[in-house]
């Protein structure tokens, strides 16, 4: 492969138990409830499309902008207990400065940058591509095709590391070769 790409959040980071917490924190005080499982299934949506379609199904109107606002300082606030996937970041470790490698995540770019940062391997990757990016997020193709397109290389030559089902339809669409960090 010419390229590899990495999700962040469950993929090189163990940040999960830390996301949902601050799920849990945020949604109580409005009744909208939000299973470990459902929370599981959408790794890799960006929070406001969340935050829209919980609170649509619970017939609730959300400030999408103030909720998502709350949730990512409830995910810093238990934040500092972050660890890396240890054998995601050993397969990165092993590629750097042999192989371009790309972050490519359905998160804040500063939430991302911080998660890296507080891992010590932000400056491994050439190229960070977050929400803010693109207008369509996993499990559309959006977040890994620019990814790639800023790496300089074509789909087909791209590894994609994900955790969760979306992202890996999303690595599929885009037609790239994926590996499920589940499985390792």
């Amino acid at each position: 492969m010419d390229a590899l790409i990495f999700d962040c959040d469950g993929t090189l980071a163990d940040t999960m138990p830390a996301h949902y917490r601050a799920w849990v924190e945020i949604l109580r005080p409005h009744g909208v409830g939000f299973p470990e499982d459902r929370f599981y299934a959408l790794g890799g949506v960006p929070a406001a499309k969340i935050i829209e379609m919980l609170f649509a199904e619970a017939g609730k109107v959300a400030d999408v902008d103030l909720l998502t606002r709350q949730k990512e300082a409830a995910f810093l606030a238990h934040s500092d207990g972050i660890r890396p996937v240890a054998k995601v970041v050993e397969i990165a470790r092993q590629a750097r400065g042999n192989t371009p490698m790309a972050v490519a995540s359905g998160g804040h770019r500063y939430i991302v940058e911080r998660t890296l940062r507080q891992l010590g391997i932000l400056e491994w990757f050439a190229v960070l591509v977050t929400a803010e990016d693109t207008a369509r997020h996993k499990p559309e193709p959006d977040v890994f095709l620019e990814a790639a397109r800023r790496l300089g290389v074509m789909p087909a030559r791209c590894t994609v590391y994900e955790d969760t089902d979306t992202g890996i339809e999303a690595a599929r669409r885009a037609g790239m070769h994926w590996v499920d960090v589940r499985a390792l």
